[in-house]
């Protein structure tokens, strides 16, 4: 894709941005000339999808298979009564475009399984897990090491949340930290329910990772896990160590 640069209006739209250390017109237009992929267009995927557009990043691909459900109106803030049995990537597309015109969406009604991440995952900058089941996550993680791509993980449930980041070859990878998969009888928000703020919170600290990411600036949550506790209204830190023996990410160099 040719590179593009701001126009006058896109310079008043992002003036805010422009302004902050570690931004300016450089820096906006590292973001229009990036290309993120979200995975998922529910809980998680509503708000980094909103904040990711609103940034002005240039191009979003979006993937999910699902349509929207009654009861995902409560958390998943792209979708609305009208959009009720519509694909969520279609419903979630008409807001981003109201949003920023601008943008490139790049939609994808299709499983997220291993040969589609193979084929998405390079194409894009930073991808953005938004998804809610660990084989799906685990998915994400081997194809973005094998690319070579970042990501920044989001897990949510009730009360709480937590988010980190894989940096292929810098820290821990997803399998590092979760082994293996959770059994089948580990309870899921279906069973305990999720406040809807939560997914908020934490998709917008994920949104945050693929920003700074993208400019260059900040301090990623690589080797550390930020969670959520919504009861308590408090965040706290958990440092994460990379395994020399997972079977994902042992083999690469690095820190």
């Amino acid at each position: 894709m040719q590179t593009r640069s701001l126009t006058t209006e896109q310079q008043e739209l992002y003036k805010r941005n422009i302004l902050l250390a570690g931004v300016g017109v450089a820096g906006q237009e590292k973001l229009l000339n990036s290309g993120v992929l979200v995975v998922g267009a529910g809980g998680l995927g509503s708000p980094v999808a909103f904040y990711l557009a609103a940034a002005g990043v240039g191009r979003i691909g979006l993937i999910d298979n699902d349509t929207v459900g009654l009861s995902n109106l409560q958390r998943q803030i792209l979708h609305a009564l009208p959009d009720l049995g519509r694909p969520k990537i279609i419903s979630a597309a008409e807001k981003l475009k109201a949003l920023n015109p601008d943008l490139v969406l790049e939609l994808y009604q299709k499983l997220f399984d291993a040969d589609t991440a193979a084929d998405l995952v390079p194409n894009y900058d930073i991808v953005i897990d938004c998804t809610d089941n660990f084989p799906a996550r685990h998915v994400i993680n081997k194809a973005c090491l094998r690319a070579g791509k970042p990501f920044v993980y989001g897990g949510v449930l009730a009360w709480a949340g937590q988010t980190f980041t894989v940096l292929p070859g810098r820290g821990p990878c997803l399998r590092c930290i979760f082994r293996d998969d959770p059994p089948p009888s580990a309870p899921s928000t279906t069973e305990l329910g999720i406040l809807g703020a939560v997914p908020g919170v934490i998709g917008v600290l994920q949104a945050s990772e693929a920003i700074r990411y993208i400019l260059g600036t900040g301090e990623l949550l690589v080797g550390r896990m930020l969670i959520y506790d919504a009861l308590s209204a408090t965040f706290c830190e958990v440092a994460l160590e990379r395994d020399s023996d997972c079977p994902s990410c042992g083999s690469l160099d690095g820190n």
